[in-house]
């Protein structure tokens, strides 16, 4: 009994030494998961000092193991936090025109307003904001609503002769385009900020057609497009990089572009002004419409100054008439008084041919594109008259 009750003993022994080894073995591949604040000799005694059950227990736990479907060095994968995951950057495709509703926006869309900057007291300089409208004003000769400056000298009876059958070029019922808008000094830009003063250190001139004239070009030629209007829009720069010449190098392109489509009837060349009074104050010409600002605007008609070279100045000044009452019927105070005088300025190249200048130096291209805009729709509705213009 006593050999046989040592026997037993030695068993057991020897069974709790197995299971002891097995869970050792099992503690140095996966003690990760089962004790991650003991260390493996705190664990071993624990072992040692457990009840039968208790190990029993234990040792059944690492016998399934072996059945299950796992890896002993799978791992709970934490989720990155928020500040640690890469950002996810859309990429904006490049483009060649200028987006017509400023700075490559989504439709809708408007640019958080730009905070003038601190400008150092020796480079300050004022600017003025002012309504320079005939109404305002009460500058030049009123013809209805809009106002027309005569620096040609014509007597004032024949102009009003003239200007009561004012009327845009006829256009044709045809897809291809009648519109032709161009800029000789397209690299003219505006103030960076609505404010009371500017840098004088600025130099008002950008080659970038996002932020020039160009821009406020693609403007209007989307509204036109937009009432089926068929626009070629040149966002050539004439005036880059030399200033001399841009008017010999827009004549170039105009006569490419009428013997190219014959079917252009309206040639628009788009600018914007800079007016600036003594002690280097700049002038902003703006009215405000519905609570937000537009860059008032002057066209510019050309009369012949008896050299014959501009024989269809009549045809330009009574296209310049309508358009001009027809932004003030639909824009009151949105233009200044027509400039007529004995210039040019490629004018000679068709009779549906005007200047167009929106607003100046002191304005922002924001106010420029309302005004833009506003043209365009206007334009388009004297261009379809009898059709129905939203």
């Amino acid at each position: 009994m006593k050999r046989r009750a040592g026997r037993n003993n030695r068993i057991g022994l020897l069974r709790q030494a197995a299971v002891l080894l097995a869970v050792a073995a099992a503690v140095l591949l996966l003690g990760h998961q089962l004790a991650p604040a003991l260390s493996q000799a705190a664990f071993f005694s624990a072992i040692l000092g457990m009840p039968e059950g208790a190990l029993s227990a234990l040792t059944e736990r690492w016998s399934l193991a072996g059945d299950r479907d796992e890896s002993p060095q799978e791992q709970v994968q934490t989720p990155p936090s928020a500040a640690s995951q890469e950002p996810q950057v859309s990429a904006v495709p490049d483009t060649q025109e200028p987006s017509a509703n400023g700075n490559n926006l989504p439709e809708g869309a408007r640019p958080l307003p730009y905070i003038p900057p601190d400008i150092p007291e020796e480079y300050r300089r004022p600017i003025l904001q002012e309504d320079l409208s005939g109404a305002a004003t009460g500058s030049g000769l009123s013809f209805g609503n809009y106002w027309l400056r005569n620096d040609a000298g014509v007597p004032a009876g024949e102009l009003a002769d003239l200007l009561e059958t004012a009327a845009p070029p006829l256009l044709e019922d045809t897809t291809e385009p009648q519109v032709l808008l161009y800029h000789t000094h397209a690299t003219e830009a505006f103030s960076p900020y609505d404010g009371e003063s500017y840098d004088n250190r600025y130099n008002w001139r950008s080659t970038d057609n996002n932020t020039n004239m160009v821009a406020v070009g693609a403007v209007m030629a989307e509204v036109l497009r937009e009432y089926g209007i068929g626009v070629v829009h040149d966002t050539g720069q004439h005036d880059y990089p030399s200033y001399d010449g841009s008017y010999a190098n827009s004549y170039r392109s105009i006569k490419r572009y009428l013997e190219q489509y014959p079917t252009i009837r309206v040639v628009l060349d788009l600018h914007r002004d800079a007016i600036e009074r003594d002690g280097g104050v700049i002038v902003k010409p703006t009215v405000e419409i519905g609570g937000e600002k537009y860059a008032q605007l002057m066209i510019v008609s050309n009369c012949d100054d008896g050299s014959g070279l501009l024989p269809n100045w009549r045809e330009n000044l009574r296209f310049a008439g309508a358009f001009c009452s027809k932004l003030e019927q639909d824009y009151p105070g949105i233009t200044r008084p027509i400039l007529f005088s004995c210039r040019k300025y490629n004018q000679q190249l068709s009779t549906g041919a005007l200047l167009l200048e929106f607003g100046s130096h002191a304005n922002t291209l924001e106010e420029a594109k309302r005004t833009a805009e506003a043209a365009g729709r206007c334009l388009a509705a004297l261009l379809l008259e009898g059709k129905e213009i939203p």
